[in-house]
């Protein structure tokens, strides 16, 4: 009796183990994908300056699809790296510029 219980714990561990790795693997996986696409995004926006000198907020939103949230995190992100510059303070008045 003292073995089964035995046993039962032990395959329990090792399935708990193998699981939690799983996981693991799937959450790296994600993060790549994610990371790889957040790339994508910056290097679409840069290419609005290919066209356009200034862009705005509403331009990323229509390229990219995505939320206001996500094109302020990607803009802030491009202006903390020193590869754009913000325009005015607030409101519909802000665009987007390339540093030189």
């Amino acid at each position: 009796m003292n073995g089964f219980i035995l046993g039962m714990v032990v395959g329990a561990a090792v399935v708990w183990v193998i699981m939690r790795n799983r996981t693991k693997t799937k959450v790296v996986d994600i993060n790549e994908e994610a990371s790889a696409k957040k790339q994508e995004n910056i290097a679409k926006i840069m290419s609005l300056f290919d066209s356009k000198t200034e862009i705005t907020n509403n331009d990323v939103q229509k390229l990219l699809s995505v939320s206001d949230a996500t094109v302020v995190r990607y803009l802030d992100e491009l202006e903390q790296q020193g590869k754009i510059e913000q325009i005015g303070r607030t409101g519909t008045s802000v665009t987007y510029r390339p540093k030189p």
